[in-house]
């Protein structure tokens, strides 16, 4: 039998490439293409994957058995039937007769025979499902992982393969992704209004974490104190609802526990809430206390989760996140301003998407508080239509925060951002944090300033 070959559409996003990795490691020949090359990609590559930067008809190789894709090929429509003449490789798979899967199908392939830990939410997915593979791997039960970002304590990977039952995965809810799993624990950080270009409003939003606790079997946990959180109904569902916050957590019989004190290596209280939720999974899973808080305090951190990238030659410290939501933008810029106290925090900040820009600028309006200088380059493109890009344009946002951070700049372009971050950098040695911030391609920016 000949060797099988998948071919991945967007292998560059940092969940899709964690299933090509999965399928490298089995054995498969793995290719796939991507808008723009990195450091995952040349990773990738030396992996033994075969990548192409730009998509052609011609990259999907004769012999493809299979094509993956992410659902971010589909641009603005919202299934594959609308979709998929939107991208030239997609569409040639279809012309072929080659079977095309999304991600998160080809996730709940891997996942749904397990018992699958699902980590969802609006902020804090990566990290706790970092936390909670940590916790796990290695431990009395095992565990694999797949997450959204590399992390340290799992090889600097996105993928972790172990020999268990059971699979933890960050779950997107972003299209209602998340409900291809059927998982066997659900874990909820919080539910905070997302993804306005898909979903109605809040109730729509909230509606689909609903449906994934209505197929999950045995044990969700949520924080109680979140006010959209309260309002899913668990009078009908198979899995028992696990309360909790900061304090302590209930279990199945109403018993209260306090937690024990966990002395984490990475600032921020929403960092210890997120690794509270994976000390309740260990829990639940019947794994030692002490033994779960020593793992919890081994974990470091990880990629783009205010990483710390290095100090600059003039001394400043470099450091990049992924945060791109009101809400985890000013707690990450709080927990980085209380731990770097002594020095002033410049804020290099990418908004991503023109239609998120317009529906959360209010809450954009208080995130930036604990910041000292801000300056934003452009407003990243993804999934726009033309209306959006239209209304929110630099002028009307730069102008709308100008009233509560006079200090804003508009970097007009990332070549002339990157002038503005060196000569600030060598202008003010030793003095500052510079954050490179937010979900495009800011971070991008991290190789030129040294």
């Amino acid at each position: 039998m000949s060797q099988k070959h998948y071919h991945f559409i967007g292998i560059g996003g940092i969940g899709i490439s964690a299933i090509a990795r999965y399928y490298k490691q089995l054995g498969f020949t793995v290719s796939g293409s991507t808008d723009s090359d990195s450091e995952l990609i040349q990773n990738l590559q030396k992996e033994g994957m075969d990548i192409f930067i730009g998509h052609r008809a011609e990259n999907i190789p004769p012999n493809t058995n299979r094509i993956i894709y992410t659902k971010a090929v589909l641009g603005t429509a919202n299934t594959f039937e609308e979709g998929y003449r939107n991208n030239i490789e997609m569409l040639t798979g279809f012309e072929r007769n080659i079977p095309l899967i999304s991600y998160p199908d080809a996730l709940a392939e891997m996942v749904n025979a397990k018992k699958c830990i699902a980590i969802t939410g609006s902020h804090g997915k990566s990290t706790t499902t970092a936390m909670t593979g940590i916790m796990l791997a290695g431990s009395t039960v095992g565990n694999s992982v797949l997450v959204g970002t590399q992390v340290p304590g799992l090889g600097n990977s996105n993928l972790y393969i172990e020999q268990s039952e059971y699979f933890t995965i960050e779950a997107c809810e972003y299209k209602r992704a998340f409900l291809a799993y059927h998982p066997y624990i659900t874990v909820i950080t919080n539910i905070d209004l997302d993804h306005l270009d898909y979903y109605r409003d809040l109730a729509d939003y909230i509606s689909a974490f609903q449906s994934l606790i209505n197929q999950t079997s045995e044990y969700v946990v949520y924080d109680m104190d979140n006010l959209n959180a309260q309002k899913l109904d668990f009078s009908k569902t198979r899995a028992k609802p696990i309360r909790m916050n900061h304090t302590g957590w209930y279990d199945v019989d109403g018993k209260f526990s306090l937690f024990p004190d966990i002395e984490l290596q990475v600032p921020g209280n929403h960092l210890l809430f997120d690794a509270k939720l994976a000390f309740v999974v260990g829990k639940i899973l019947g794994i030692d206390g002490e033994y779960i808080v020593k793992k919890l305090e081994s974990y470091t951190g990880c990629w783009r989760r205010s990483e710390i990238i290095r100090t600059t030659s003039a001394g400043n410290i470099l450091m990049s996140d992924y945060g791109h939501h009101p809400t985890e933008i000013r707690l990450t810029l709080e927990a980085i301003a209380e731990k770097y106290s002594d020095k002033k925090l410049f804020v290099v900040f990418q908004p991503h998407q023109h239609s998120r820009t317009k529906e959360l600028l209010s809450g954009f309006m208080t995130a930036f508080d604990s910041a000292d200088m801000l300056i934003i380059p452009d407003i990243y493109f993804s999934r726009d239509s033309d209306e959006d890009v239209q209304y929110m344009t630099m002028d009307r946002l730069i102008n709308s925060l100008n009233a509560y951070y006079p200090f804003i700049r508009n970097g007009k372009g990332m070549k002339n951002t990157l002038e503005y971050i060196k000569k600030y950098d060598k202008e003010n040695p030793s003095s500052s944090i510079i954050l490179l911030l937010g979900a495009g391609d800011i971070d991008t920016l991290r190789d030129e300033i040294l």
